[in-house]
């Protein structure tokens, strides 16, 4: 990005970041995804002016410790969401390890038409023998995973562009829904799959659903945004840097937040901590009143174009942000909500891409 503007995501997984954040909700973890909690947590982040709300997301159930909390699947919570919001971008972790390639692309495409052009996609990559036995595969080395998050990267995009924009013609008098020159076969083979297509879903309004892939995934010529993690904010710009060296648009850094409240935040932290410790992420973490916060994100462009907050409790957390950071971020220039209706591409300053296979029939023609 060539100006100072940062973007703004924020996870919205249960009640917040730290593993004991329900504690401070005061019901059991297994109460925290109710449809009501997330039809707060998600229209409060629109409210606020998020650019992007991400729904974190793990191939295994809930363990039987008492922080362990149920989930919906999070590409079900991010269509739920989708009907509830106008501006907001709508980001599910799915993960590339554990799901069906075609099933994995046709669940975005479809994400992108119900939000009417504001999905993207979270790449995971688990890779842990409990993660792959749900799938009945045995564990995968971390090289592994990578080439199979980048094969199944690779093969979305094409199934996302099997379709021309115009294949749907709707042509009464004919009888025919769509034009089939228009419709593509992808006819693609990655290292443990094939997929021949095409998707059985029209072109995604974007035309292309926007990715984020964390930096450790190495997917930085493929996704359109990288989530680097340093515990240091004076170390996000080398690893930003490099990433859109080799391809990216755009580099978010990961912080994690605890805001002083209604108690201050070391307060907070020192009793969530006693009930269960905070593990070490390796992302950027921090406490302490909004003011410091405003400063630190202030500091941060052009090094990265935007962050994904991390909230510690969300009931606690949140209305700071709403209420004192993001207002402070928008009177220095630093923020702008998105504009009710626009597509997430174009609220983070994206290019529509052309659909490849219409740039080679157009060639050829």
């Amino acid at each position: 990005m060539t100006d100072r503007r940062l973007l703004l995501a924020i996870d919205l997984d249960g009640d917040g970041a730290h593993p004991a954040a329900w504690r401070h909700s005061g019901h059991p973890p297994a109460h925290t995804l109710t449809a009501a909690a997330l039809r707060r947590v998600v229209t409060e982040a629109e409210a606020a002016g998020f650019a992007l709300a991400t729904f974190a997301d793990t191939p295994l159930p809930a363990g039987p410790a008492p922080d362990d909390a149920g989930r919906l699947e999070a590409g079900t919570r991010a269509a739920f969401a989708a009907l509830l919001t106008s501006g907001i971008g709508l980001a599910p972790t799915l993960h590339a390890t554990t799901t069906e390639p075609f099933h994995l692309a046709t669940q975005l495409a479809s994400l992108d038409h119900a939000s009417k052009g504001r999905a993207a996609w979270v790449v995971g990559a688990a890779a842990g023998d409990d993660a792959l036995a749900t799938i009945g595969a045995q564990a995968l080395t971390e090289e592994d995973a990578r080439r199979e998050a980048a094969d199944v990267v690779e093969v979305a995009r094409l199934l996302w562009d099997s379709w021309e924009d115009d294949a749907v013609i709707k042509d009464a008098a004919t009888g025919r829904y769509l034009d089939s020159d228009r419709v593509h076969h992808v006819n693609y083979t990655g290292t443990s799959f094939t997929v021949s297509g095409p998707l059985i879903t029209p072109r995604p309004p974007q035309g292309q659903v926007v990715v984020l892939a964390p930096a450790g995934l190495e997917l930085d010529a493929s996704a359109d945004v990288v989530l680097v993690s340093e515990t240091d904010a004076g170390a996000l710009a080398r690893p930003a840097q490099q990433a859109r060296d080799a391809g990216a648009a755009l580099a978010f850094a990961e912080i994690e937040v605890a805001l002083d409240a209604a108690e201050p935040a070391a307060r907070r932290l020192a009793a969530l901590d006693a009930a269960t410790p905070w593990p070490d992420s390796g992302r950027l973490r921090y406490a302490g009143p909004a003011a410091g916060l405003v400063e630190l994100l202030r500091s941060l462009p052009p090094a990265v174009d935007g962050v994904r907050l991390h909230p510690a409790v969300l009931a606690a957390d949140l209305p700071v942000l709403a209420g004192e950071v993001l207002p402070a971020l928008a009177a220095a220039g630093l923020h702008a909500p998105p504009v009710p209706g626009a597509t997430l591409r174009t609220t983070l300053g994206l290019p529509r891409p052309a659909n490849r296979f219409a740039a080679v029939a157009s060639a050829t023609a």
